[in-house]
């Protein structure tokens, strides 16, 4: 059974971390907050173009899960478009980030950061670029 690609993602926080990590992820990357099954957990299911692709989960009481820390998972990828804008709202929310361009594969990587601390890598392909593609940071 060979992998057909990737369904979602899920990070799973207290109560107060997963509210800020809902908020980042609509009013900053511009996922949108849609329909999720009735679990006994409470959560989130966030889409992008009406597929969910980011899952959010509260940790149960007295769950420890740790942020900000180095492990072996670097960052999700994400595929967009208007590079521009994107910029514009990172600048915006304050976001720090970094630009590369990637001539081999004709993208514009942006890099950044969520609350939590994970890494999220926002593509764009070169038509879509700005001219803040000097591996120059906002914020």
């Amino acid at each position: 059974m060979p992998v057909a690609g990737l369904n979602h993602f899920n990070l799973r926080a207290p109560p107060a971390l997963l509210e800020e990590l809902r908020r980042f992820y609509i009013e900053v990357i511009g996922l949108e907050e849609g329909p999720r099954p009735p679990f006994r957990s409470r959560g989130h299911w966030l889409y992008a173009q009406g597929r969910d692709i980011l899952h959010l989960t509260e940790a149960a009481p007295g769950e420890a899960r740790a942020t900000h820390v180095a492990t072996s998972f670097d960052h999700i990828a994400l595929t967009c478009t208007d590079a521009d804008a994107m910029l514009a709202r990172l600048r915006r929310h304050g976001i720090d980030y970094g630009v590369d361009d990637v001539p081999a594969t004709s993208q514009k990587q942006v890099f950044l950061r969520d609350p939590a601390g994970n890494g999220i890598e926002l593509n764009f392909a070169m038509g879509a670029q700005s001219a803040d593609s000097d591996g120059a940071h906002g914020a």
